[in-house]
């Protein structure tokens, strides 16, 4: 589907608006409605659009540096995924406002095939959430959030960036609302010839030049809410991205090939809102569609094309003050076709039924219980729970702990890929046992999460006697470790001093070989401190990556060594609409690769400004 198509459906779905959109509670609504209560029992980073400013060539470099995930990027721009307490980039769940948007082809989503702007806030939940957000939720799963205000007035912004490497980045935010009416629509447009070097990697005889590295996206939110009652709210929320990546090549006379996706997502919703009760019911419709050039000037392409029709009921009722049911009920349809893959026109009927009930003993002592039975055609799917619980045992101390079962069903290419395909495979299913440990001193709040997974049936692409890969379920695998934070936000009167650090450790183990996983650090580490005086506002951020094995068998000859990055900004804000900044990425102009013979950029530089009005 190239741009023109999308654009077309995109301004087609309007129509819907007309008929049907989402809920607002006080005044502000939330498309996701399960994230607020995932925050009373589970951990929740929340990055806000400022400080995705930060890092904003792309959502792989935001991830890298503001969370614990360990980003596995084929060189700046390039095919990127996510590796959550050491699990496959399949076994994490991308949530675009409370939707499942992992490929129906691949089962995980490309981080740089995936907006960077536009949202309100993205969220990371570490541990196991397949009871609310199905498939892939293993290792944890990404929020992609927007939110619709009332009573706001109106507001706009605007935010240009250039930077090293010919990269220009340029995003427009508007909106209005009154005490009925929402909207709210941005659009963002990111270019680089990304022609970065870095002589110090040779390959073979030559210096490594990101020759054929060029990329580009567009992407267009819309979103408007209506209060039609005092108790009922329709609302709506679409987005559109267009994006094209050239794959490098090591010689100027080598092969130039690209790779392009488009994707279109629309949510309609009508929720009822009361005090004790709600209801949300969403209708969305996705499409991803990808297209491979192994000739950038030619017409000829692999590729294909998902389809997904998304119902979606979301029930929750207080029974007292103290106990809360909640029930989910969903149905999808899944379409597919691939041109030169082998896969034909293929389609999935999937339907979800969940339960939860949730007690609030006190306010300080609360506990969740959850069970999902999932209908997968042709796939036979186990029963999935969950038990979570929190208790703020004391002022300076909390403590919670969840276990559940979680899955991953097999994807379109795990099963009809050809020749390959596996129609015989079974789910993935694992086990989370997570722990949280707060501790707040006064402006200090320290965070412990011990965890261990064990997974099981684990799909792995291998080669077959007849010259070509196939899946199968092979080892079991067992994933232990720590996630650690320590935050520190003090003001000085007109100072404000904010500190972050984190670290974590990530044991991640072939049963069979008892080695680690390939591409799974055992130490990564991330800190940032910021200082803002009045208008001025300066700040730097360090990340440490360990020792990383690219092989199954520990060559330690092939493996990636440790490195050390550091990025610095400094910001300045003018009659307070107007911002100007610089910064300077990778200060200690350090030679690293977060994939095995795909170097990453060396020192950058970078400026922007940002009006608001």
């Amino acid at each position: 589907m190239d741009i023109k198509r999308s654009l077309i459906l995109f301004l087609s779905s309007y129509g819907c608006f007309l008929f049907g959109q989402e809920k607002v509670v006080d005044t502000i609504y939330i498309f996701d409605s399960q994230m607020n209560k995932a925050k009373l029992f589970h951990p929740v980073k929340i990055i806000t659009p400022v400080e995705a400013q930060k890092n904003s060539t792309n959502l792989s470099e935001l991830l890298r540096f503001q969370s614990n995930l360990y980003i596995k990027e084929n060189g700046r721009g390039a095919v990127s995924s996510p590796s959550f307490r050491g699990t496959s980039a399949s076994q994490t769940a991308f949530v675009w406002n409370g939707i499942n948007i992992n490929s129906n082809f691949l089962g995980q989503g490309d981080i740089n095939n995936i907006a960077l702007f536009g949202y309100d806030q993205i969220g990371i939940k570490p541990g196991g959430g397949s009871v609310v957000y199905g498939s892939g939720a293993i290792g944890g799963s990404i929020h992609l959030n927007n939110t619709l205000d009332f009573n706001k007035g109106f507001h706009g912004s605007l935010f240009s960036e250039v930077a090293s490497f010919g990269t220009y980045n340029n995003f427009v935010k508007g909106s209005y609302s009154n005490d009925k009416f929402s909207f709210k629509a941005s659009a963002n447009y990111a270019v680089s010839a990304n022609d970065y070097e870095v002589p110090e990697f040779v390959v073979g005889r030559t210096p490594f030049k990101n020759i054929n590295g060029r990329y580009y996206n567009t992407t267009f939110n819309i979103g408007a809410a209506y209060k039609i009652a005092d108790a009922h709210t329709v609302s709506w929320q679409s987005q559109i991205f267009d994006a094209s990546q050239h794959y490098v090549i090591y010689e100027e006379n080598g092969n130039r090939s690209k790779y392009k996706a488009n994707t279109l997502r629309s949510l309609i919703s009508w929720d009822f809102n009361k005090t004790n009760i709600s209801n949300s019911l969403k209708a969305a419709y996705t499409e991803d569609n990808y297209r491979y050039f192994s000739d950038i000037h030619s017409p000829k392409f692999s590729g294909g094309e998902g389809k997904n029709y998304i119902f979606k009921n979301d029930f929750n009722y207080f029974i007292t003050p103290k106990i809360n049911i909640n029930a989910i009920g969903e149905f999808q349809v899944n379409k597919a076709v691939g041109y030169e893959t082998g896969i034909t026109n293929i389609s999935r009927n999937i339907g979800s039924l969940s339960g939860m009930i949730r007690y609030f003993a006190s306010k300080d002592l609360r506990f969740e219980a959850g069970i999902k039975k999932d209908f997968v055609e042709g796939i036979s799917s186990p029963i999935l729970y969950s038990f979570s619980g929190k208790w703020n045992a004391l002022k300076w101390y909390h403590i919670g702990a969840s276990f559940s079962r979680n899955f991953r069903y097999p994807t379109f290419n795990d099963l009809y890929w050809k020749p390959g395909g596996n129609p015989d495979l079974r789910p993935e299913t694992s086990y989370n046992l997570d722990m949280d440990h707060e501790f707040h001193f006064g402006d200090f709040k320290i965070m412990l999460s011990p965890y261990y997974m064990d997974i099981k049936d684990y799909i792995s692409w291998l080669p077959t006697p007849y010259g070509y890969w196939s899946p199968f379920n092979t080892y079991k695998s067992e994933f232990y470790g720590l996630e650690s934070q320590v935050t520190w936000n003090k003001n000085f009167g007109r100072h404000n001093l904010k500190i972050n650090a984190g670290y974590t450790y990530s044991k991640s183990t072939n049963k069979e070989t008892r080695k680690q996983l390939m591409y799974v650090p055992l130490h990564k580490a991330t800190g940032s401190i910021e200082y803002q005086f009045d208008f001025l506002k300066i700040y730097a951020q360090g990340l440490f990556n360990g020792l990383t094995y690219t092989t199954a068998d520990q060559k330690r000859s092939v493996a990636l060594d440790p490195y050390f990055i550091l990025n610095a900004g400094v910001s300045a804000d003018i009659y307070k609409r107007y911002t100007l900044g610089f910064k300077m990425n990778n200060i200690t102009d350090t030679v690293y690769q977060t994939v095995a013979d795909y170097p990453m950029p060396k020192r950058n530089y970078s400026i922007y400004a940002t009006i608001n009005f």
